[in-house]
């Protein structure tokens, strides 16, 4: 391997351990961004899925750790890495990622401006990763009992979000088109907490109403619906999202229960449930 790439894998692995003592947790990546280990399973005929549970490495995001030790061996399992990502929707920090993106005709930051404009939100000082390509990172943290995915284009055209299961390339990290690094005045500022007329815009719309119960309307029924339908992994959004909706249209209280006992069918306990219903109802102003 060049001198060069050994700098580099050195400083990336630097870089990848500073962050986890913030208790990021980081993955080594290629420099084509992409992780840099290959999947264990890549041979298989008919590989099963697999996040990790076989014990090795080589599951993308699903191999991110905030352990010194683990980095350690991931950066020595991957000599040839020059960056690291660093993975979004873990705790402590549950982060996202808003990526202001250059590739498309349309100006990422303007339509960003435009979104706080008309939903009333402003960004907060915080982390702000520029790009090789002139793009911007802005990282966000989210509330531990909400799920953000990943989305592309969704928010406003040439803005995409990275949440969990996705990952941002942490600054530092040297790609084929150049170094990210940090934007100034913000390298030394934890991710603030994100707007919450922001993060509403950042969940998945429900996809139908179904006929309603006569105590809540067809509106109530299809919110219920909509949180039954959830698989793993969707329960607490699909949750914290039907109740914001009911608390909106003034049918919170009423659709709580059946809220809960829909969510209890998906496969949360009733504290769970309880407490993301709570969560919802404190964020569109009421009372839990």
């Amino acid at each position: 391997m060049a001198t060069t790439d050994r700098q580099a894998t050195t400083l990336a692995l630097a870089h990848a351990l500073s962050a986890a003592e913030r208790g990021l947790a980081v993955i080594p990546l290629s420099r084509t961004k992409l992780p840099a280990l290959r999947s264990p399973h890549r041979d298989d005929p008919d590989p099963a899925p697999c996040h990790g549970e076989c014990g090795r490495s080589g599951h993308g995001v699903y191999d991110a750790s905030s352990d010194p030790a683990r980095i350690r061996e991931l950066f020595a399992a991957a000599p040839w890495a020059t960056g690291y990502g660093i993975a979004c929707g873990l705790p402590p920090h549950h982060l996202i990622g808003i990526d202001l993106d250059t590739k498309s005709d349309t100006d990422s930051s303007a339509a960003l401006r435009e979104l706080a404009l008309r939903h009333l939100f402003t960004i907060p000082p915080t982390v702000v990763v520029l790009t090789p390509s002139g793009g911007r990172h802005v990282w966000l943290t989210g509330p531990a009992d909400i799920v953000v995915p990943n989305s592309a284009g969704r928010l406003a055209p040439g803005i995409d979000i990275r949440g969990a299961g996705g990952y941002l390339v942490g600054p530092g990290s040297r790609t084929d088109h150049g170094v990210y690094s940090t934007a100034p005045g913000t390298a030394h500022i934890g991710p603030a907490p994100c707007p919450r007329a922001l993060l509403r815009l950042l969940l998945p719309p429900p996809r139908a109403h179904h006929p309603a119960p006569p105590s809540t309307g067809g509106h109530g029924q299809g919110l219920v619906q909509f949180v039954l339908a959830a698989h793993e992994g969707q329960r607490n959004t699909r949750l914290f999202w039907a109740a914001c909706r009911a608390y909106e249209d003034g049918i919170g209280p009423a659709l709580v229960d059946p809220l809960v006992e829909a969510a209890l069918n998906t496969g949360l306990t009733e504290r769970e449930a309880r407490a993301t219903i709570a969560s919802a109802a404190r964020m569109t102003g009421h009372r839990p």
